[in-house]
This record gives structure tokens, sequence and C-alpha cells, in this order.
């Protein structure tokens, strides 16, 4: 089973594949889309949840997602043919870091997926390029919350603190007009879900070949959360303008 697949799995019963809850998630697009008419793009869509969910708010709102993932894309399209909404979203199947677009976007979005684009600041630099002036940026990210052990780095990457990470991203010439750092809530029922869709679908499918790697990925990968880096770690998600806007 490719990565790919078994992301599909774990976020099953969480689709936004951030520690993230449906308020947390709500009220970030309102800040991010005060008028209601933008222009909105997604650089690592996946499934498109983001976008699905503003355009099924908003009925002026025009929405673009990127993502590498043909299966991600086409479920995108399927739930947006199901929410009326396929007529005002393009979905474009490549490396979002190669992207390039004729017009520019009010907003632009990209959260948990600073990894593609080699970091929270080279994301931002990206995002840059398709904002339209006085747009905005909503962009999440991971922080740590206390001292990281040599593991838990070596898990999740060279993450910073809080303070670091949002200082950074100001002297990189953005202003932030909200925030929002995941509650210990939204962190563990994130990762619960994430391991409960795995070890469920295991459990469900025995007789498929990948069932035990499936089911042991999910056991390890919940014992790493728990005992490694479960006290240390954070996500925050940041609106930002240019502050040169």
């Amino acid at each position: 089973m490719n990565r790919e697949q078994f992301s599909k799995i774990a976020h099953a019963d969480h689709p936004i594949k951030a520690p993230l809850d449906d308020n947390s998630v709500r009220r970030l697009l309102e800040r991010g889309v005060p008028s209601g008419d933008e222009r909105v793009l997604d650089l690592g869509c996946g499934g498109g949840e983001w976008l699905l969910r503003a355009l099924a708010t908003w009925p002026h709102l025009r929405a673009e997602g990127v993502d590498l993932s043909k299966d991600d894309l086409a479920q995108a399209g399927r739930t947006a043919d199901h929410l009326g909404v396929r007529e005002r979203l393009v979905l474009h199947h490549q490396d979002a870091v190669d992207f390039d677009s004729p017009h520019s976007f009010d907003l632009v979005l990209s959260v948990g997926a600073a990894h593609a684009f080699g970091g929270l600041l080279a994301t931002l630099s990206a995002a840059r390029k398709h904002l339209a002036p006085g747009g905005r940026v909503l962009i999440g990210d991971g922080f740590w919350d206390r001292e990281p052990s040599q593991e838990a780095v070596e898990m999740l990457g060279n993450f910073t603190d809080l303070v670091t990470t949002v200082d950074r991203v100001v002297a990189a010439g953005w202003t932030p007009v909200d925030g929002h750092v995941s509650t210990r809530r939204e962190l563990d029922d994130y990762e619960w879900a994430c391991w409960g869709s795995t070890a469920s679908w295991a459990l469900d499918h025995p007789a498929d070949p990948d069932s035990s790697h499936v089911l042991e990925t999910a056991t390890i990968r919940r014992s790493e959360w728990l005992r490694v880096y479960r006290d240390t770690w954070g996500f925050v998600s940041l609106v930002l303008r240019r502050t040169s806007d």
C-alpha cells in the first residue's frame, strides 16, 4: 500500500488533514474571505476539503486546487458535483511548486503542506507569487511547544518554537491578521481519528494482503504520538497579509 492510499484510509473520519475542528476551519475561512466573492487557490489541496467548504458557504466564491494525487482530485470533483459547486471549481493535476496561473488570487491556502515546498517560509514565497494586491494567505504548520527530544526531531522535522515561527513570518514581510493555535483536544482528536480509521480498516479487511501492515503502522504511529511528541508538538494556522500592502 502506498502513502497516498494509507493517507486516504487514515483521514476517512477527519478529512481536514490537519488538527483543526470544524469551528476552527470555519473561522479561519471567514477571516480569509471577508467578502465572500473572492478567488481562492489551494496549493496542495488533496481532496479539496477547504475549497469545498468555502464554495458551499459562499455562493459567489470561485476556487482552484492543485495536487499531485489523481485520486484525491477525482474525489474532490465528485464531491463538488454532489454539492452543486462544480462549475466554480477548477482542479489542476500537477506539482504545486510548479503551478502557474494567468490570474492572481484573493486567498491562497496551504495548510499542512509546507513539506512540499521545503518549509514554511518557502511555502509563503510560493504563495506570494499567486496573491492579488490586498489578498490573504492561510497557512498552517507545526511548531515545538516545548524542547523536543532528538527522536521527536528525527520523526517530525526541524521546527522552531511558536514565537520564533511567527517572528520569521513577520520578518519575511507578512503581517498576521488572525491566527489559531490548535488546542490539545484538536491535536488528540486528529491523531486518534487517524489511528482509529486505519485500525478499523485493517480489522474490517482481514483478507487484504496489506491489512497486517496497516494495523502495525497505525499502532506504531499511535505509540510514537503518545510516547515521543504528544506533549512537545503543536500546530499553528495563520491568516496573513503582505506587510507592504
